[in-house]
């Protein structure tokens, strides 16, 4: 009974909370909790036909705090529903918060697989975390085995910093990555089990070569493009030029893995996405073979200033993962957000020169496709001026630098609380460079280069700030095509 109780206390807690979030920055098409605090996507499966994707949640506060998982569903990947709050601390093994983990359809039952935390110290950091199961055969309620913790102790190799499952099915077998550190060295460690309870130790999948990180967090491995690709989030890279900008990271390394041998041999780091507000990414397998990947859009100790208004973090847009020849990752928006389109917006422009071109429109919510020719390109920069106001005080730039063939965001003037600048190298694959991007009220999605280069930010505009511009700098710049989209609201249209 007491995690019964548990989940009800924290359901009426966030119905209470819900009644007083404002909605001044509540985005239109994007998973958000009802109110309060979340941050990483958990458990992304298809069950039964639909899509699930929960997320770490506290249901009580506007800041992090002891975890729950929350839980939305979605038939298309476009328009999501509220469930229940699936997991709760209720257990003397994660007292004190149900940590990130995965789900796995195991013939018929919905089974998640999660961090149970303990703080032994909490000034000083120190941890004692075990991997723990729950299941459901309604895909709504949860169900905590009694077997649990199914892994109790850390390995060796490791430490009580031993979290954040992965769990996926080669042949017969179950198989589980999971993030931890020994000293100052983050690691993937591997596992495998025939029936998700009783897990044999397989030793470290791959680990920090000095460089990469006191802390690997969120790993997820699977097979794509005949490869294998090792996502995690590492804590504690230094900053590298214009590399690693963010407090964290989040990236990947691809290589070749041997089942038999367990031999993970493979390339360097990689980051993902470049933006200012993107970690923890996980991925999926659907049933159309697609490997799609959603990501906590947001950062630690970043400025959040919907905190003031009773919630906080949100996830990406679904992105379909592919794999290039040069084993380069490409991450691009999947096709179905295209029921988003709620209307096109004509607009012609065929050249910029040298100026600011006030296009008159005003939307919250946009979806924008721009290619740019860059045969006879004499700008030095251009691109796009987002949510400005007519002081120019307010707007968030997305501009490229031909000289340096750099792709930016600029939010030095994105609203309240953020600023910075993000960069990332284009390798381009033809003369001309394209843009797409999702624009919501607190946030900027932007694929550019094929889905090679993106971009991930949130930012804060006043609601009067709607102007949306195209500029080039010093020269001019030729468009061959442009195409827009009002978007509708998915959470307004589920009231």
């Amino acid at each position: 009974m007491l995690a019964v109780n548990k989940l009800q206390q924290a359901e009426e807690a966030l119905k209470n909370a819900k009644e007083k979030v404002n909605d001044h920055y509540r985005l239109g098409y994007h998973i958000m909790a009802p109110a309060n605090w979340i941050n990483d996507p958990n458990g992304l499966v298809q069950y039964k036909g639909e899509y699930h994707v929960f997320y770490q949640h506290h249901p009580y506060d506007e800041n992090w705090g002891p975890m729950h998982w929350g839980h939305v569903k979605s038939k298309d990947l476009v328009h999501w529903e509220h469930l229940p709050i699936a997991l709760a601390p209720t257990e003397a093994y994660d007292k004190d918060g149900c940590f990130s983990g995965s789900a796995v359809d195991d013939n018929g039952v919905l089974t998640l697989i999660y961090t149970g935390n303990i703080w032994v110290d909490r000034e000083k950091d120190i941890l004692d975390q075990s991997q723990c199961i729950a299941t459901s055969t309604d895909g709504i309620h949860f169900t905590k085995e009694a077997v649990n913790p199914v892994i109790a102790k850390h390995p060796e190799e490791g430490s009580g910093h031993f979290r954040d499952p992965k769990v996926w099915k080669h042949e017969d077998h179950w198989y589980m990555v999971l993030g931890t550190r020994k000293e100052d060295t983050g690691k993937v460690v591997l596992y495998k089990s025939k029936d998700l309870r009783q897990w044999e130790y397989l030793g470290v999948l791959e680990e920090s070569d000095g460089t990469e990180g006191y802390m690997w967090e969120c790993p997820d491995f699977f097979e794509l493009g005949g490869k294998h690709v090792l996502l995690f989030s590492p804590q504690g890279m230094a900053a590298e030029g214009e590399k690693y900008q963010n407090l964290f990271q989040t990236g990947y390394i691809v290589g070749d893995f041997n089942y038999d041998t367990l031999k993970f041999s493979h390339g360097e780091f990689t980051e993902l996405d470049y933006g200012h507000d993107f970690y923890a990414v996980q991925t999926l397998l659907d049933d159309q073979g697609r490997r799609i990947a959603i990501g906590w859009m947001d950062m630690w100790e970043s400025p959040m200033p919907t905190k003031e208004h009773g919630w906080a973090g949100a996830l990406t847009l679904p992105r379909e993962l592919t794999l290039a020849d040069d084993g380069k990752l490409a991450m691009n928006p999947v096709s179905e957000l295209a029921m988003l389109r709620e209307k096109p917006i004509d607009l012609s422009i065929e050249a910029i020169n040298n100026e600011s071109v006030h296009t008159g429109i005003k939307e919250e919510l946009l979806e924008i496709k721009v290619e740019f020719s860059l045969k006879d390109v004499t700008a030095d920069e251009f691109g796009l001026k987002l949510r400005c106001n007519e002081e120019g005080t307010e707007e968030t730039i997305v501009g490229f630098n031909v000289k340096t063939s750099k792709l930016f965001i600029d939010r030095e003037k994105s609203g309240s609380g953020v600023s910075g600048i993000r960069n990332s190298k284009v390798e381009l694959q033809s003369d001309t460079l394209s843009l797409h991007l999702y624009l919501d009220r607190s946030s900027v999605e932007v694929f550019a280069n094929e889905g090679f280069n993106v971009m991930t930010s949130r930012i804060y505009p006043q609601t009067s700030s709607l102007d949306f511009q195209l500029y080039a700098k010093n020269g001019e710049v030729r468009i061959k095509d442009l195409k827009m989209w009002k978007l509708k609201d998915i959470w307004k249209e589920n009231k």
